[in-house]
């Protein structure tokens, strides 16, 4: 029933079945692969945020460190001079903050400053005039070499604060005076060469006749300056500073870079996908509704003391025979706020705090190098963890991004240069062309003072998890199975189809073959039996009626074998024949079957093979070169020379081969290889002209591999030539 249906079917129709049906398997399997890579991806991006997350902490907590441990300054730190107790002795040193180079653990700092509640700036690199009145060593320790560097510095930290109005100019005593630092020096000193300009003539002191307002902080600051001072509206620092929360601070383009004239990229526009931080944002807004009802705001309350300049001079004027003064200080309470953290329009961060004496309010801080701030913790802790080859990070500051470190597997990395101020605003073109390109990671806030300051995570390039690549094997063994078992369905499909359609016209060659010899066996055999015959004619009759049977016979025998051959049940029973024997075997065999075809036999055998021995079985020999002469008259029926030539000769391997030619017109090139197949033939079924099943050839090649033989085919001019190689013994 199904190689019926399949005889009806073509190339076509297989392949449009077969296609549908692997598509029915492949679509399914593809789901359930795809199902389980998400997943691992979806795990694999889990584990890397879970990572970013343990990173946010690690860095929050740093930067807590660190300013814990400038929350725990006094208030006197910010002073050059301090009151050190000695058992019931007191006696005046240098305060902790004043050491030069600046000594501080927080990464980045340019220096410290105090702003008082007049808008005057002090730091405590240099000791008030009055210390250095009272000191027998009027530059208090200080070389000429480090009072100056002390003086640039100073001047530098003064200048970032006056760009940015934090203190007031109309406190600035301002005097004519030759070198002053170009503004190209000055802004390589805010970034970090502080040391890399020498600034002469540069005078950084109190005023020469101090007055008893400033004698009780330290000494005001007089920067000379061959310009004049614009007149500006009085903004007091100290409302500068309380400003400084509520202002949206533009970042400018210290280097050249790729960003927008506009200024830095906003986190906006990014464009980062956040499907899958809902849940997370869920806990996070609940996570900080916890955090604002827990803050509550404590002001430190500590006791001060500081040196009594005033008195201390009005004593020494009074005292004439003593050398040193007696140390007179003042005791207060101080209220110190919690450390505030903003981003200056200079590019520098600010980190500072209120401080209540007396009622009064100053202003206590120290000025950041931005890159380096970020850098030193930020940077070098991302580039020691895992995530680093997964994601890149972005930090921003109230929506404007400020710089980014790429993923190690971006091919733009170097593990050399990483450094946050290499902005390049083409970092945030996110390429939506591959898989978790662009989608948020994490996005974090830092506590407590760095609250405005955001760590935004970002996949780059998701690494695959150990059992992305058993899937991805499973997957590639798997297709390469679904491909290669259908393409041989479909080899096997074609050949059934083949087949079928071989085995119907065999089917139909059969009729004819066995319906031909049958009629003419009967026809002659009628009129013999009515005598309808004269004596002359009934010898060519039987001869008739005997070459039909034979044919029959022949054809019975090439089905039966067939039959075998195709159940593996084709029995071999190999002999030592010489090649002579064969061939006089042979000769009795075709000789009758040429005569009646009115063909001419050629045999033909060299002398030096006669003698030579071959395993054989002599019945499929016989049959052998009985189908191949049968083949050679069939086809050279119409041709000019009838004659069969057979020969055998030995060949350089020491093999024996025999030939069998006809001198029809040949086979065509692109049929030699078929014309073995089972049930293949030459001729078109509705056309042909030639009788046979389709099964002779097919079967010589049987036997021949079965006797350890090889058959070949060549065309001559004219005819074709089969050659038969057998091994000799």
């Amino acid at each position: 029933m199904i190689k019926s249906k399949l005889a009806t079917w073509d190339k076509k129709r297989l392949r449009f079945v077969l296609i549908l049906f692997f598509l029915a398997l492949a679509i399914p399997t593809a789901i359930l692969i795809l199902k389980a890579y998400s997943q691992l991806k979806w795990e694999a991006f889990h584990h890397y945020r879970s990572q970013a997350e343990e990173l946010s902490t690690r860095i929050n907590l740093r930067y807590r460190e660190l300013i814990e441990i400038e929350s725990a300054r006094a208030f006197t730190d910010y002073s050059f001079l301090n009151v050190a107790k000695n058992n019931s002795e007191q006696f005046l040193q240098r305060s902790p903050l004043s050491a030069y180079p600046v000594n501080s653990k927080f990464p980045g700092i340019v220096g410290y400053f105090q702003i008082d509640n007049h808008g005057q700036f002090t730091t405590p690199l240099l000791p008030p005039v009055t210390a250095i009145q009272l000191s027998q060593n009027k530059n208090y320790g200080l070389s000429a070499i480090e009072k100056t560097e002390r003086k640039n510095l100073q001047n530098i930290i003064y200048q970032i604060l006056n760009k940015n109005k934090l203190v007031n100019k109309s406190t600035i005593q301002v005097a004519k005076q030759k070198n002053i630092p170009k503004t190209e020096e000055v802004n390589k000193a805010i970034a970090g060469e502080r040391n890399s300009f020498e600034l002469k003539d540069q005078v950084i002191a109190s005023p020469a006749k101090p007055s008893p307002e400033n004698l009780s902080s330290q000494s005001a600051v007089r920067v000379t300056s061959s310009d004049k001072i614009e007149n500006e509206p009085l903004i007091t620092a100290q409302t500068a500073f309380d400003n400084l929360k509520t202002q949206k601070k533009h970042v400018p383009r210290e280097r050249k870079s790729k960003a927008s004239s506009k200024g830095r990229p906003r986190v906006e526009d990014l464009k980062l996908e956040k499907q899958y931080q809902k849940e997370s944002q869920k806990q996070l807004l609940a996570l900080s509704k916890k955090q604002k009802r827990k803050k509550i705001v404590r002001r430190r309350i500590e006791s001060n003391v500081l040196p009594s300049y005033p008195a201390l001079l009005q004593e020494k004027k009074n005292q004439t025979g003593k050398k040193d003064a007696e140390l007179r200080v003042n005791m207060f309470e101080s209220e110190i706020d919690a450390f505030e953290f903003s981003l200056l329009e200079s590019g520098q961060f600010v980190l500072y705090r209120k401080v209540w004496r007396n009622g009064l309010r100053y202003i206590q801080g120290l000025l950041i190098n931005r890159n380096i701030f970020i850098d030193s913790v930020i940077g070098h802790s991302f580039y020691k963890t895992n995530v680093s080859n997964a994601s890149k990070l972005t930090i921003a500051y109230q929506g404007d991004i400020l710089s980014t470190f790429k993923s190690k597997s971006s091919p733009r990395f170097y593990a050399s240069d990483y450094s946050s101020s290499d902005f390049d605003s083409t970092d945030f073109n996110i390429q939506g062309n591959q898989q978790l390109q662009g989608t948020l990671l994490l996005q974090n806030k830092l506590s407590a003072a760095l609250g405005q300051i955001e760590l935004i995570f970002s996949v780059n390039n998701l690494p695959a998890g150990p059992g992305a690549s058993v899937v991805t094997w499973l997957s590639v063994i798997l297709l390469l199975i679904l491909c290669g078992g259908f393409f041989i369905l479909y080899l096997l499909g074609l050949k059934q189809i083949k087949l079928a359609r071989q085995q119907q016209d065999f089917v139909s060659a059969i009729s004819h073959e066995l319906k031909t010899p049958l009629t003419s066996i009967r026809m002659y055999g009628e009129m013999l039996r009515e005598g309808w015959t004269t004596e002359d004619k009934r010898q060519q009759y039987y001869d008739y009626i005997f070459d039909e049977s034979e044919r029959l016979t022949r054809l019975i025998n090439n089905v039966l074998q067939l039959a075998r051959m195709t159940r593996n049940e084709l029995p071999v029973d190999l002999k030592e024949y010489t090649v002579a024997e064969l061939i006089d075997t042979v000769r009795s065999k075709i000789s009758s079957q040429l005569e009646r075809a009115e063909f001419k036999l050629s045999l033909a055998c060299d002398d030096s093979v006669k003698n030579m021995e071959m395993l054989a079985d002599s019945d499929y020999f016989i049959q052998i070169i009985i189908n191949l002469v049968d083949n050679a008259i069939k086809f050279s029926s119409k041709s000019e020379k009838q004659q069969v030539d057979i020969s055998c000769h030995v060949l350089r391997n020491n093999n024996i081969q025999f030939t069998i030619r006809d001198y029809g017109p040949g086979i065509n090139k692109d049929q030699m290889r078929k014309i073995f197949d089972l049930f293949y033939r030459t001729e078109n079924e509705l056309t042909r002209e030639t009788v046979g099943t389709g099964i002779g050839l097919s079967l010589v090649q049987q036997l021949v591999s079965s006797m350890h033989g090889k058959i070949d085919i060549i065309n001559k001019e004219p005819g074709a030539e089969f050659q038969i190689t057998f091994k000799s013994i």
